[in-house]
């Protein structure tokens, strides 16, 4: 057997890595600062330094959303975001935009799936069907998007419970871009009496190119968050990736993508995390809540931008 000096051997954590226990500062900004320098910590603040950068460079910042991202209360900080010019392209899947619809005009969302299904009333919530599907059916007479459609809902109803907890009501407001991505026959308001299905094909493709659209902008430095989807967002990037690249000599590259999730799947970890930035860029996987990661991050990014802003 042989052995080795310890001065010899490389090391791949230091004690300057290390975290730190609660001192007299209790901010904010202490608790970031105090975070070990070591893997998904590490990770978290390259995806914070990413954001911060993308917004100092006027790159694309887009975040992908799932349904559960919306009913878990994050409404409020993924706006604040985008006030903050830190989301510059929201796109989510159909029961996001359904939550979010349902929380600004009734204050309340998420039925009991189970009781609901076993009389056949899941998902046959009259107003929520008939209202969005109408929308469609203006949207696509109209020439506008899904995501568009139900923003000009919202902004012309008299009747809302709580327009400020709307992502689609708050993207109009800001003149976000705000694209909604329908899986048809997996939303309940595909059940409705009013489905429309040449209506929803016809806005939600609509909204698919206006995502192909806007990820030229990521090119050199721009950033994709995935809240949340495992399937149908991480499915519609890529194809709209490959638009971007095919009208725009193989661009963009160059960018840092994030899936942040409760749990790691296949089409995120392919599709948002590995397979874009093969030819350039960094991809990250966060595992954990919802609830609790995106407002980790959304405050970070916050306190990021405010300390540039003082500078």
């Amino acid at each position: 057997m042989r052995t080795i000096p310890v001065a010899r051997r490389p090391n791949k954590v230091a004690s300057s890595e290390f975290s730190t226990a609660p001192g007299v500062d209790r901010s904010f900004r202490a608790f970031l600062d105090a975070l070990p320098d070591i893997l998904v910590a590490r990770d978290f603040r390259r995806v914070v330094a990413a954001i911060v950068a993308a917004h100092r460079s006027g790159r694309a910042i887009v975040a992908m959303l799932g349904g559960h991202v919306v009913k878990t209360g994050l409404a409020p900080v993924l706006i604040d975001l985008m006030r903050r010019g830190a989301i510059t392209h929201v796109a989510m899947n159909g029961s996001a935009a359904i939550h979010d619809y349902e929380m600004a005009r009734f204050g309340a969302t998420s039925e009991d799936v189970a009781a609901g299904l076993r009389d056949g009333t899941f998902g046959m919530a009259e107003e929520t069907g008939r209202s969005l599907n109408d929308a469609f059916v203006r949207g696509q007479q109209e020439g506008w998007g899904m995501g568009e459609s139900v923003g000009r809902l919202l902004h012309e109803a008299d009747d809302l419970a709580h327009p400020e907890l709307s992502v689609l009501y708050s993207a109009r407001g800001l003149g976000v871009t705000a694209t909604v991505h329908a899986a048809l026959g997996a939303e309940i308001i595909h059940q409705h009496p009013a489905a429309n299905g040449a209506a929803i094909g016809d806005t939600s493709h609509r909204d698919f190119r206006r995502l192909a659209a806007a990820l030229p902008a990521l090119h050199d430095g721009g950033v994709v968050l995935n809240l949340g989807s495992a399937v149908i967002m991480p499915e519609v990037f890529l194809k709209a990736l490959t638009i971007a690249r095919n009208l725009h000599a193989g661009r963009p590259t160059h960018f840092t993508t994030c899936d942040l999730d409760m749990q790691r799947h296949y089409r995120p970890r392919m599709n948002v995390v590995q397979r874009p930035v093969l030819t350039g860029g960094q991809g990250f996987e966060i595992t954990g809540h919802h609830e609790i990661m995106v407002p980790l991050l959304a405050w970070a990014v916050a306190e990021a931008l405010d300390d540039e802003a003082a500078i």
